[in-house]
C-alpha cells in the first residue's frame, strides 16, 4: 500500500458537530526514521472526551488542531519498523487513531498479544474504558460491599463495566440509566438490579423509584439531571466518580442542572472528578481481575463496530446521540 487515508479537524463545531467538521484527506504511507514504527491500524477508538478538543479552549489535553488529523486511541500490526524493540508484525496499542497508517516512536506504542484477547478488546475491556471504570469505582468513589451504585450513562462502554464490576466486588445493588428500552433490558441482562429509561420520565423520580433506601456512590457519565438527581438520592457521606458530562457537550448554553448543590454540605457528599491517565498504579491489579472474569464469564462487554475510516466521523456523531451500545469502535 502506498497511499494513507486520514480524518482531519474540518472546523470546529459550534454545538453539534456534523459530517462537515471533518474532512477525509489521503496521503502517503509514511517511513520510519531511526526509533519509529509504522502501525496498520486494525481498530480505533471513538470517545465523548474528543468533543471537548474540538474546542480552541485550555484543558488538560491540547485541543486538535485545524486541517490536521485527529487522534485517539488505535491498535495495529506493525508493518515497519526502525527499533530494535519492536518487530515487524507485533500488534501495538498507541495514540494516533483517525488514519490508516501511524507514524511514531516505537516507545509511545505498548506490544500487547492478541492471542489473549481479540484486539478490539484492549480498546475496550481490556483497555482505557475498563481502567476507567474499575479505578473510579473502586478507588475515586471507594465503593464499599454492600453499598448501593448509580450509573448513569450505563449501556456504554465504562458505564456498563462499573455496573458488572460492582456486582462482582459485592455492592448490595446497582442501577443504571440508558437510553433506550432494549439498553435498558441489556442492563438486566448483565446484573443490574433495577435499571431506567430516562426518556420515559423525571430521572429524579425514577432513581428515587429504583433506589428507595438512597444511593452509596454515583458514577457520573452524563452530568446535567442526572448529576442532580444522584445529589438528592445520595445517602450520607455519598461519593460520585465525576467520570464526564456527556449530556453538555455539545450545549451552547450554561446548564440548568444540578440546582441542589446546597445538598452536598448537610450530606457531606464526595463529588470527586478524575482522570484515568492518574490511576496507571492500578493497571496490574485491573489486568489480573479481568483476566479472570473474562473467561469465566462473569464479565461481559459490547462493542458497536462501524467499517472504514471514511465512516469515522458518523461513528462519533453516532457515539455522541447514543446509537452505540458498549464501546463505539471504528475497523479500519
Amino acid at each position: 500500500m502506498t497511499s494513507n487515508r486520514e480524518i482531519h479537524l474540518a472546523s470546529r463545531p459550534e454545538g453539534w458537530p456534523t459530517e462537515d467538521t471533518f474532512r477525509l484527506v489521503e496521503t502517503d504511507v509514511p517511513t520510519p526514521g531511526p526509533g519509529q514504527i509504522v502501525v496498520r491500524n486494525q481498530f480505533m477508538s471513538v470517545d465523548p472526551y474528543m468533543r471537548g478538543r474540538m474546542n480552541d479552549v485550555k484543558s488538560y489535553v491540547p485541543p486538535y488542531a485545524l486541517d490536521a488529523p485527529l487522534d485517539g486511541a488505535a491498535i495495529g500490526e506493525v508493518v515497519a519498523s526502525e527499533s530494535a524493540d519492536v518487530a515487524v508484525g507485533d500488534t501495538v496499542l498507541h495514540g494516533l487513531g483517525w488514519r490508516e497508517y501511524a507514524l511514531l516512536d516505537a516507545g509511545a506504542a505498548r506490544r500487547v498479544d492478541p492471542s489473549l484477547a481479540p484486539a478490539s478488546a484492549y480498546l475496550s475491556v481490556l483497555g482505557m474504558p475498563g481502567l476507567t471504570a474499575y479505578a473510579g469505582l473502586l478507588e475515586v468513589a471507594a465503593m464499599k460491599p454492600g453499598e448501593t451504585v448509580f450509573v448513569s450513562a450505563a449501556a456504554g462502554s465504562v458505564g456498563s463495566l462499573v455496573g458488572q464490576i460492582a456486582k462482582l466486588k459485592g455492592a448490595g445493588r446497582v442501577i443504571g440509566s440508558a437510553g433506550s428500552a432494549a439498553k435498558v433490558e441489556r442492563l438486566r441482562a448483565l446484573g443490574f438490579d433495577a435499571a431506567f429509561d430516562y426518556h420515559d420520565g423525571s430521572v429524579r423520580d425514577s432513581l428515587r423509584a429504583a433506589a428507595p433506601d438512597g444511593v452509596d456512590v454515583y458514577f457520573d457519565n452524563v452530568g446535567g439531571d442526572h448529576l442532580e438527581a444522584a445529589i438528592s438520592a445520595m445517602n450520607l457521606h455519598g461519593r460520585a466518580a465525576i467520570c464526564g458530562m456527556i449530556a453538555q457537550y455539545n450545549d451552547t448554553e450554561p446548564p440548568a442542572a444540578p440546582r441542589n448543590l446546597s445538598l452536598v454540605i448537610g450530606k457531606r457528599l464526595t463529588l470527586r472528578g478524575f482522570l484515568v491517565r492518574d490511576h496507571n498504579h492500578l493497571r496490574d491489579a485491573f489486568v489480573r481481575d479481568v483476566a479472570g472474569w473474562l473467561p469465566e464469564g462473569t464479565l461481559s462487554y459490547d462493542e458497536t463496530v462501524v467499517d472504514g475510516i471514511e465512516n469515522a466521523p458518523a461513528a462519533f456523531l453516532g457515539l455522541l446521540r447514543g446509537e452505540n451500545l458498549g464501546k463505539m469502535l471504528v475497523r479500519l
